[in-house]
C-alpha cells in the first residue's frame, strides 16, 4: 500500500493524532534576558496595518516585529560561534525537519530541584529501558518547565545568583555532540542551555557542542507530556531566513494511536 494515502487515512481516522508542540506568540512570550553589557531580543508584537477600514477595507493584516529566538523556536548551527561557518536556518535541508522523537522525562527531578542536569548515565540507562536513541532525530527533554510558560518571572525563575532552570551538563551535552546520531535537542525551557549555563565550562555548553557539532536545537516546546517515550514524529518548520541564526517555528508531532 502507497505510504501518503495510508498515513492520510490515519490522519483522517485519528490512528494517528497531531500533537501540537508549539508556545503561542504573544507580547507575553518569556524572552531569554542577558546581563549587561550584552544585547537582548525584543519580545513579540503587532503592528497593525489595516483592519476593514479606509487604510484596506476588505483585509486585515499586521506588521510582525520580533526576534529569531522569541518563543518556541530553532536554533541553527551559525547562532554559536562554533557553528559560525555552518548552517543558517534557511539552508537546513528540508528532510531534516522530519525526523523521530524521544522523550526523556526527568519531570520529577526538576520539580525537586530547578538545577537539575540531565547527564550521561541518566540517557544511558534511558537506553537500556527504551533502547537507542534515534539516528537522525530529536531527544526532547521533559523537565515539566512548559507549566510556568504563562509567568515570565517563574519560567525565567532568577535571582541574584543566576537564572535557575534545568538543562543538560557539560559532560552529556558533550557525548550528545560527539558520540551521537541526533539530529538535536528540544527542551521546554527559554533556550536549550539550563539556567546556571553561563557558569558552566564550558559556558552555554548545548550551544557551543551541539550547534558546533551542527546539530540543532529546539526551545520552549509545550504538551511533551502528551508525547509517547518513542514513537513520534516530529515536524519542525522553521521561517526559511537567509542569513538568520534561527526562527520562531511550529512544531508538530505525529502520534500513532492505540
Amino acid at each position: 500500500m502507497a505510504v501518503l494515502p495510508e498515513l492520510l487515512r490515519a490522519l483522517s481516522t485519528g490512528r494517528v493524532r497531531v500533537v501540537d508542540l508549539t508556545a503561542r506568540l504573544t507580547p507575553d512570550v518569556p524572552v531569554l534576558r542577558l546581563p549587561e553589557p550584552f544585547a537582548n531580543t525584543i519580545g513579540f508584537s503587532l503592528e497593525e496595518i489595516s483592519r476593514f477600514d479606509e487604510r484596506g477595507p476588505a483585509w486585515y493584516w499586521n506588521n510582525i516585529h520580533t526576534g529569531e529566538h522569541t518563543g518556541t523556536h530553532f536554533d541553527a548551527p551559525v547562532h554559536w560561534i562554533t557553528g559560525r561557518d555552518g548552517l543558517d536556518v534557511a539552508s537546513v535541508p528540508p528532510e531534516q525537519l522530519v525526523g523521530p522523537a524521544v522523550v526523556l522525562d526527568f519531570s520529577a527531578q526538576a520539580a525537586e530541584n530547578p538545577d537539575f542536569l540531565l547527564e550521561v548515565d541518566h540517557v544511558r540507562q534511558w537506553e537500556r529501558n527504551h533502547g537507542p536513541l534515534p539516528d537522525g532525530g530529536w531527544l526532547l527533554l521533559r523537565t515539566g518547565w512548559d507549566a510556568r510558560s504563562g509567568d515570565e518571572e517563574a519560567f525565567l525563575n532568577a535571582d541574584e545568583t543566576g537564572s535557575h532552570t534545568p538543562g543538560i551538563s557539560p559532560e552529556c551535552a558533550r557525548w550528545l555532540a560527539e558520540e551521537t546520531l541526533l539530529l538535536g535537542i528540544g527542551v521546554e525551557t527559554v533556550g536549550t542551555d539550563a539556567g546556571l549555563a553561563p557558569t558552566f565550562e564550558p559556558p552555554f555548553p548545548c550551544h557551543s557542542l551541539l550547534l558546533g557539532a551542527g546539530k540543532y536545537g529546539l526551545t520552549q516546546l509545550q504538551n511533551l507530556a502528551l508525547l509517547p517515550t518513542t514513537g513520534a514524529v516530529l515536524i519542525a518548520a522553521p521561517l526559511p531566513i537567509v542569513g538568520g541564526s534561527g526562527s520562531p517555528t511550529r512544531v508538530l508531532a505525529l502520534v500513532e494511536q492505540d
